[in-house]
């Protein structure tokens, strides 16, 4: 253990300058910086967002009900470059005052809907299209439970273990060890669950998948954090066949590039308008 310790004082105070990486876009207040509408595409939903995992679980979503046939889904994908502070334009706090992707806008109804944080509206399009949700009262409440699981743990692996392990400006062993303890427990959960369940709420893919896998199937092929390794991973045998099993839905191949500004050139589709733009990218990839 380091011998560093930190004293907090009686009243804390912004340190603008500290924070590691995303220490430009972080503070302490909320509300718009700058004054600039968002732009508006022509289909029927507009979704404000990038390809982190909670903005990834949306276009995937949007991308498995076009799979379904359900055209009324068709969707216009705006990126949002959080690093430059766009989500802190007077547009995009008026669709999410939270300041953080994905947001997306419903003009299919009159006033257009807004709807913000990505369990919300992954809930919002199963309930819409009445899709990738059980019927029965039983399979729903599972279904839920695991959305809601979902969205409660996520910020202990994305903002507690991948913030020290991969992004803070100085690794100290106490929060990278109080974190990889806790991401572990996570995963055991999910390898314990899917021994016993081809899907995360039974025989079917449903929202509870679409949610997770985001997150945690990236993190255990290495999509994110790099940690796979310290991890122990590759020992979660019944997370990576589910895994490899949502990966390899087309949908998904699709969803995960949208949005996405970094990787190889391929499995980049800045932004989104129609269902061709993936062509131009991935056209051997998605024809077989």
């Amino acid at each position: 253990m380091s011998g560093n310790t930190y004293t907090p004082p009686r009243v804390w105070t912004w340190d603008s300058e500290g924070g590691g990486k995303f220490a430009s876009i972080n503070r302490p207040i909320a509300g718009a910086t700058h004054e600039q509408d968002l732009p508006v595409g022509e289909h029927p939903f507009q979704l404000y967002s990038l390809a982190t995992p909670n903005g990834v679980k949306v276009t995937i979503m949007l991308e498995e009900l076009l799979e379904l046939g359900y055209t009324e889904a068709e969707y216009d994908a705006h990126l949002i470059k959080i690093m430059e502070g766009e989500q802190f334009s007077s547009g995009f706090v008026g669709v999410n005052p939270n300041s953080k992707i994905p947001a997306l806008l419903d003009f299919s109804v009159e006033p257009p809907q807004r709807v913000f944080e990505s369990g919300a509206i992954l809930l919002y399009l199963a309930e819409k299209f009445g899709a990738f949700m059980p019927k029965d009262h039983p399979g729903r409440t599972e279904c839920l439970s695991w959305l809601f699981w979902q969205m409660g743990s996520a910020p202990i692996l994305g903002g507690g273990f991948g913030h020290f392990y991969a992004y803070a400006p100085e690794k100290y062993e106490y929060p990278i060890n109080r974190y990889t303890m806790e991401i572990k427990r996570q995963l055991d959960v999910l390898d314990r669950h899917l021994a016993e369940h081809e899907y995360i709420a039974g025989s079917e893919y449903s929202i509870a998948d679409t949610a997770i896998w985001p997150w945690y199937g990236a993190l255990v092929t290495n999509k994110v954090y790099e940690a796979a390794e310290f991890l122990d991973a590759a020992s979660y045998t019944h997370l990576q066949r589910w895994t490899q099993l949502i990966d390899a839905r087309p949908a998904v191949q699709r969803g995960r590039m949208v949005n996405r500004t970094w990787g190889k050139p391929e499995e980049q589709l800045p932004e989104r308008h129609h269902a061709s733009d993936f062509r131009s990218r991935t056209q051997d990839k998605l024809d077989k």
